[in-house]
């Protein structure tokens, strides 16, 4: 991104606790991001390491035992600057935003939609709430939507119930509800994972080309490191609850810093590679509770030293130009573990 860019959203030591009878679970700790305008920035990291509650955080859409501390600066087309985390979780603020300025994907498709209610009825009250309140002019701007993201016969699908739908299908009137409002900013939480390659292709080729057209911000979280360099700008690696390390998609890709995003590029099959057996990260990733203070990816770590890597836990530290990492090893290699 060029220097003069546009911070859209901007996250300030995020931390969510929950509350449980054996403690305190803190599963997103001093999180730190910048999105820029028109920029799609990939959030990638392990299951159960704080991305889906870090994005869900943005909306305030957490369970209520969620306490959510921090902030997030929010910057409409405006420029007015607000803090998502001083409205009121059901305010009229917050709902004015929810859905139409920031839209969001959901990864859960079985169970996102009511049972009770058409597809079509459902993909409409957003666009009757934040768009207009004609109907027929609402249903018109949804069969277009449907059709766009892959929906065969929008037309009959649209007056079906959400069991009529396979997985694939419902997955797709979800990116569509995601895409109905034209939104500023979009979060896509594993949005292609219950498509075929083919549709998933098709998915990623309309999200760059409503990026290109609106200028609309994407924050994308997924696991598929080949989807990660096919359609971002900016990568942040997310390990128990914070980031670990940050920079272009070229530069994690290339040069790696972080043992744990060394881990996961060393994982990755490469057509013609010559390797019987992937790099594997050795254990698991431990439970967000009663953490001690020294880096949380120690007792993973191929290349740990008991100084410095057991002292207190190391935060984001430049390497490069626009390249962070929290590791007190910053001399570690790509190469040590190909």
């Amino acid at each position: 991104m060029t220097s003069n860019a546009k911070t859209v959203l901007d996250i300030k030591n995020l931390n969510i606790d929950i509350h449980l009878e054996e403690g305190v679970l803190t599963p997103v700790r001093g999180v730190n991001l910048e999105l820029q305008e028109n920029e799609t920035l990939g959030l990638v990291g392990e299951s159960g390491c704080g991305k889906s509650l870090t994005c869900k955080a943005i909306l305030g859409i957490n369970s209520q035992n969620c306490k959510t501390t921090g902030q997030i600066f929010y910057t409409g087309k405006n420029g007015e600057r607000k803090d998502l985390q001083r409205m009121p979780y059901g305010g009229k603020a917050i709902r004015a935003i929810r859905g139409k300025e920031i839209s969001m994907i959901f990864q859960e498709p079985m169970s996102a939609f009511s049972p009770l209610f058409t597809v079509g009825h459902q993909l409409q009250e957003i666009v009757l709430l934040h768009v207009t309140k004609d109907k027929r002019a609402a249903k018109d701007l949804i069969i277009k939507s449907m059709n766009r993201v892959g929906i065969a016969n929008p037309e009959k699908r649209y007056q079906q119930y959400p069991h009529e739908f396979s997985g694939g299908m419902l997955q797709r009137a979800l990116i569509c509800m995601g895409l109905a409002c034209s939104p500023r900013i979009l979060i896509a939480d594993e949005p292609t994972t219950a498509l075929d390659v083919t549709i998933q292709a098709q998915i990623l080729d309309l999200l760059s080309e409503l990026q290109r057209t609106s200028g609309m911000s994407i924050l994308y979280i997924t696991h598929d490191l080949g989807t990660v360099a096919q359609l971002c700008d900016r990568v942040a690696v997310m390990y128990l609850g914070k980031i670990v390390e940050t920079a272009s998609v070229q530069e994690i890709f290339h040069n790696p810093i972080h043992p744990y995003t060394i881990g996961l590029m060393g994982s990755i099959h490469k057509i013609g590679g010559t390797k019987d057996r992937l790099f594997s990260i050795k254990g698991s990733v431990p439970l967000a509770m009663n953490l001690k203070n020294r880096c949380s990816f120690y007792d993973r770590c191929i290349y740990r030293k008991t100084n410095p890597c057991n002292g207190p836990e190391p935060g984001l530290t430049p390497v490069t130009e626009n390249h962070y990492a929290a590791c007190y090893l910053p001399q570690t290699s790509l190469k040590e573990v190909n």
